[in-house]
């Protein structure tokens, strides 16, 4: 496993990760001025958006205690579309002792998003799901079974395509027996970024959120079966997406 060090200022730290990025641009004392104060901005956007919104139901809410019950972590899922509503329920489950983590780029530019996630209290685990997989997928693991820490994942991924699962969440449940734990939202009215339909509610819109059972993967699961897995996670978000829609009419 790669090395990973717990942060003077919160979150985790890949030195393997810190490693490369000293080899491509600094975090400059100018950039990083900028950072703060742009970081509060974008923080105070997202709470705006938080707010401005009623969550008038949640489903499901005791699959996250359970899992807590058994083990300090678990793997949330939901799709990238269905972020900002998803994050905030799960940030809202640390007084159940939930360490939520998201993987942040490496990079000088990924600093402002980690910057953003400790400022909303969650854990930073540096790496890149897109150009070094088998890395993050490690560094995930290394949170997850031993910092305690629950690696958020959307597994369509950011690139698309959407509705999709791919299969890392999946061999991360296999890998470190801890099971995934689906989540989705639906909204009475809202805006979808037209490139990647990403979700935000208008003002004084209605919200429900639904959270699924705990899902584990078996160990000695071969390769038709963890595919089996990925159509059957699918399936359980769209399912969850429907209820939500459901409890909103």
């Amino acid at each position: 496993m790669p090395a990973v060090e717990e942060k003077p200022g919160g979150g985790l730290r890949n030195t393997i990760y810190e490693q490369q990025t000293r080899s491509g641009r600094r975090l400059t004392r100018g950039r990083l001025f900028l950072y703060k104060i742009l970081v509060p901005v974008g923080v105070s956007l997202l709470r705006l958006v938080w707010r401005w919104s009623r969550v008038i139901q949640v489903t499901g809410a005791e699959h996250i205690a359970a899992a807590l019950g058994r083990a300090p972590s678990f793997i949330p899922v939901y799709w990238h579309q269905h972020t900002l509503f998803c994050v905030k329920h799960l940030l809202s489950e640390r007084r159940a002792g939930l360490k939520l983590g998201f993987l942040i780029s490496p990079s000088v530019d990924g600093e402002i998003g980690a910057m953003i996630v400790r400022n909303l209290g969650g854990e930073v685990i540096r790496g890149s799901s897109s150009h070094t997989g088998a890395r993050a997928l490690r560094d995930y693991y290394q949170a997850l079974a031993h910092e305690g820490v629950s690696p958020a994942i959307t597994p369509d991924g950011p690139r698309g395509p959407p509705w999709k699962f791919k299969p890392g969440a999946v061999l991360l449940a296999q890998l470190s027996g801890r099971p995934m734990i689906p989540l989705s939202y639906a909204a009475s009215r809202a805006w979808k970024i037209k490139w990647d339909r990403f979700v935000i509610p208008w003002p004084l819109t209605r919200i429900v959120i639904a959270v699924g059972e705990p899902v584990y993967v078996a160990k000695g699961l071969n390769a038709a079966g963890l595919t089996r897995v990925q159509s059957e996670m699918e399936q359980r978000l769209r399912v969850l997406f429907e209820q939500a829609e459901s409890a909103l009419r």
